[in-house]
């Protein structure tokens, strides 16, 4: 099955991790893929090896908390393709440190403008484009986005507001004909860990995680790819997380031991 041959498909954070996994998982099916990140260096070589797989590739380095930089991304992709069928809102960052430990309160601000705002704003400015191709809106959330979880409050809250704002968007997209798929990944093998914010707004500089024991970002993006093409409503992607929205109902101090253990051990 090819349902992305000829798609026009804009993928943010692209560089690493989930997003460049992703691309590389759907250049085979020869789409149009258009990379965003801020790292163009990273973007020139995914950009060879998806057009060496089959796909036709624009790199768009951007800082994405711009909202001006959004419109742009979302010009760019018309400019060149015409039109615009698939925006996967990927890039992200994330924080370590408890709450009453944080001293630099601007963690909170700089996860939510990457998180959170970048994504209103992309979304915003692709959604013309989106309706007149009936297309698709796959937002990257995590299960932190459905539960909370220790030492991630900043990240948890970004993740929140992503899955609250599309929530209602699909609400009211309804009768377009274009879809929303909430990817809720759970513990997953990328830089994102190593670049997490300490308490004093730090990256750490290496991962806190046992990678050994969560998924890889391929697996990650293979999931996604067979979701965004059955357009469903919602991926979360481990047996812990789809136990935990039900346990977040009828048992919510479980699912709460649950985040914290899982914290604990580091997957």
């Amino acid at each position: 099955m090819h349902e992305f041959s000829g798609n026009v498909v804009i993928v943010t954070g692209a560089s690493e991790g989930i997003g460049r996994a992703l691309c590389e998982a759907l250049a085979p099916q020869g789409p149009k893929l258009v990379l965003a990140a801020r790292n163009a260096e990273r973007l020139e070589s995914l950009a060879a090896s998806c057009r060496a797989a089959g796909a036709e590739v624009l790199i768009f380095p951007a800082d994405l908390t711009a909202e001006a930089q959004c419109r742009a991304l979302v010009e760019a992709t018309i400019e060149r393709f015409g039109r615009l069928d698939t925006l996967v809102a990927n890039a992200g960052r994330t924080m370590w440190a408890r709450a009453d430990e944080i001293r630099d309160t601007g963690i909170f601000r700089e996860v939510m403008e990457l998180n959170y705002f970048s994504v209103v704003w992309l979304t915003l400015a692709a959604l013309p484009h989106l309706k007149a191709t009936r297309g698709r809106l796959v937002p990257v959330a995590s299960v932190a986005g459905l539960t909370g979880v220790p030492s991630r409050s900043a990240y948890c809250a970004s993740k929140h507001a992503v899955i609250g704002f599309f929530d209602s968007l699909r609400i009211e997209l309804a009768d377009t004909g274009v879809t929303v798929t909430t990817v809720c990944p759970d513990f997953v093998v990328t830089e994102i860990h190593r670049r997490a914010l300490d308490a004093a707004g730090r990256p750490l500089g290496q991962t806190p995680m046992q990678e050994s024991k969560i998924m890889t970002a391929a697996r990650c993006a293979e999931l996604t790819v067979d979701a965004m093409a059955a357009r469903r409503r919602m991926l979360i992607t481990s047996r812990r997380g789809r136990l935990g929205r039900f346990l977040k109902i009828f048992a919510p101090g479980v699912i709460d031991r649950i985040a914290a253990r899982a914290i604990a051990r580091r997957r």
